[in-house]
């Protein structure tokens, strides 16, 4: 029915005036039709079938694109129409008109001499006499625009007619002189449950129910006067009785005999609805829960979040929406790693879970717990990131506290498994030595012999004396770990230890320099800081090299967390292959210097870690070292 409409509408528009039938009077007033033909660009032309003289005038030469002296012959006008349906149906004509006096108009394709595609009507009337045709005469119009734009119009009929009966939306058309359903497509009729042969005809009205059908009146009144695209929800009232949400859009409006149509296309919103409402439940159950929730889209830019999440950040929604989660959030101790972990989890659509140190807007830190799910449709289609996190910085600071308490408790056990090894190996040898000598005094009877023994006893119980003097000050060193540090200046100091080793560095020769500035300061605690230059100093010139002259060159660097400085020598030097693992060890010598304890860097080692510093070395062999000691400056 839609289809018979539009189709009757188009020709409403191009059906021209009938063209003045001014043949049969042609032989009386020739240059006065001639003159009215050409002025309305249609083309005469005549057959002669006494004397087969064919006549063209300028227009229907003009038409199929031949010269002006173009001498038309009686039969090849028909190689001008197209080959196949049109020529057969010229010829057709033309044999009726001759042999059977019957006169023709009608509309065809023709091909013109410069091989243009065009369009004709042609009129053709017979001249009798006798009842015997004696001659054809007819007029050639170029209706090519007009037969286009038909042809165009109907192509878009076919594909409207189309889209009507395959629409996924509903679509009914109501005449809007009285409210009739006139038309309706297949899915007007499994939306409301009535056949379209019970809604053709039925008042629109009908289909809603009646606590919307004034608000239904008013929308569609409102579209009569507008020629806007309008959408507006409401409810329909099913066969069966059922109320079904729907969006129905209107506003487009066609004229047929003069009779205004209006097109409404209506869309089942039941399922979308529903998923509202439960997006509003989910909302609220997001909203009052105190873990914070992100959704962002396809792109990772949030949507929504809720209020837990915008309390833990400082942030605003203005701030979050279009935005990716977290670029506010990363701060100078935010682990990079992380960060790079989860763009690429995301950039793969993958779930990911992960635990980062952020920093809400005022820059606080706060250790965030996040949950990061992708969510895909029924199609498995992606469609969403949801974040669910919460602030686990409590859990985390336990946590760091609780390591920094094992570690400390390991180090502790090493080292008091090290010191009870130390001491049971080297008091059980002075203690087993002393032991010998008393038991040799005791069984001998000369007395001379015996006096003799006191010297090995006395010296024997000194070495044990200073092995309980140096684990004693080690002893010190350990438990004092949280002595205050002070601010010293450093020049101050080498400048000290140079002092009170001045007599040592005379008779060794050796050449100390250092680049220190006046003003570089170190929090140190002295007594360990002074400690630690003596044993340097004194290691530089015990184990100097005796085939060149000595030099002890002391340096500095400053990085993030430490004032590092070196002490760098031309000494024996290091196998550090050999001996690295054992250098900083209790009791270690590697140079065979009878002045030698193995105990001084270990001290030094023990210093500095109470300050939460560290000492590094570089050694070769006959070249020198380069002992390096990091004083925290935190």
């Amino acid at each position: 029915m839609l289809k018979r409409m539009l189709t009757q509408h188009i020709y409403y528009i191009f059906d021209s005036p009938q063209l003045i039938k001014l043949i049969p009077t042609m032989t009386n007033m020739p240059e006065l039709y001639l003159k009215a033909a050409q002025s309305a660009k249609i083309g005469v032309w005549k057959l002669n079938l006494l004397t087969d003289n064919v006549y063209w005038d300028s227009v229907t030469k003009d038409i199929l694109e031949v010269p002006e002296d173009f001498k038309p012959i009686n039969g090849n006008g028909i190689n001008f129409y197209k080959e196949g349906e049109n020529r057969d149906k010229i010829r057709l004509l033309i044999d009726k008109a001759i042999n059977e006096g019957i006169s023709f108009e009608d509309k065809f394709q023709i091909i013109t001499a410069k091989n243009n595609i065009k369009y004709i009507e042609c009129i053709c009337q017979v001249e009798l006499i006798d009842g015997k045709t004696t001659q054809l005469l007819g007029t050639f119009q170029d209706i090519t625009k007009e037969q286009n734009l038909i042809n165009e119009l109907q192509l878009n009929v076919e594909k409207f007619s189309s889209i009507f009966s395959s629409a996924n939306d509903s679509i009914i058309i109501i005449d809007t002189s009285n409210g009739i359903i006139t038309d309706c497509n297949p899915r007007t009729t499994s939306l409301t449950g009535y056949e379209s042969s019970e809604l053709i005809g039925l008042h629109n009205s009908e289909l809603f129910p009646l606590e919307y059908k004034k608000q239904v009146r008013v929308f569609l009144t409102y579209n009569l006067t507008k020629d806007d695209y309008i959408v507006n929800e409401t409810y329909i009232k099913s066969k069966s009785g059922e109320s079904i949400p729907v969006e129905i859009a209107t506003g487009k409006k066609f004229q047929v005999n003069q009779i205004t149509y209006l097109v409404c296309f209506i869309r089942d919103i039941s399922e979308r609805k529903n998923t509202e409402q439960k997006l509003k439940l989910l909302s609220l159950a997001a909203s009052e829960t105190t873990d914070t929730i992100v959704i962002a889209n396809t792109n990772g830019e949030a949507i929504w979040a809720n209020q837990a999440y915008l309390d833990l950040t400082g942030l605003g929604m203005n701030e979050i929406l279009g935005q990716k989660p977290g670029y506010l959030s990363k701060g100078p101790e935010t682990d990079l790693q992380t960060t790079a972990t989860m763009r690429e989890a995301l950039r793969n659509k993958e779930s990911i879970k992960i635990i980062i140190l952020n920093y809400n807007k005022k820059k606080e830190k706060y250790w965030f717990e996040l949950n990061i799910t992708t969510v895909f449709d029924s199609q498995n289609n992606f469609i969403n990131f949801v974040g669910v996190g919460r602030d686990v910085t409590l859990r985390i600071e336990k946590e760091i506290e609780l390591k920094h308490l094992l570690d400390v408790t390991s180090q502790q056990n090493n080292k008091l498994y090290n010191f009870t090894h130390i001491v049971s190996h080297n008091i059980r040898s002075h203690t087993s030595n002393l032991s010998m000598v008393v038991d040799v005094i005791e069984n001998t009877d000369d007395i001379t012999e015996k006096l003799s023994y006191f010297d090995l006893f006395k010296e024997g119980t000194e070495k044990l004396s200073e092995t309980i003097e140096y684990l004693n000050e080690i002893i010190t060193i350990q438990q004092k770990t949280n002595i205050e540090k002070t601010t010293i200046h450093l020049k101050d100091e080498i400048e000290k230890t140079k002092k009170s080793l001045s007599l040592v560095i005379k008779e060794s020769q050796i050449t100390i320099t250092h680049s220190i500035p006046d003003d570089l300061t170190v929090n140190v605690i002295p007594a360990y800081l002074d400690s630690i230059l003596l044993n340097l100093f004194t290691n530089a010139i015990k184990y100097k090299s005796p085939q060149r002259n000595a030099i002890l060159e002391i340096g500095y660097e400053i990085n993030e967390n430490f004032v590092v400085i070196t002490f760098k020598d031309n000494g024996l030097g290091l196998d550090l292959k050999k001996n690295g693992h054992k250098i900083f060890g209790m009791y270690k010598t590697f140079h065979g210097n009878e002045d030698a304890k193995g105990i001084g860097l270990f001290i030094t080692k023990s210093q500095l870690e109470a300050m939460d510093g560290k000492i590094e070395v570089e050694s070769e062999v006959g070249s020198g070292s380069i002992f390096k000691i990091y004083l925290n400056e935190k």
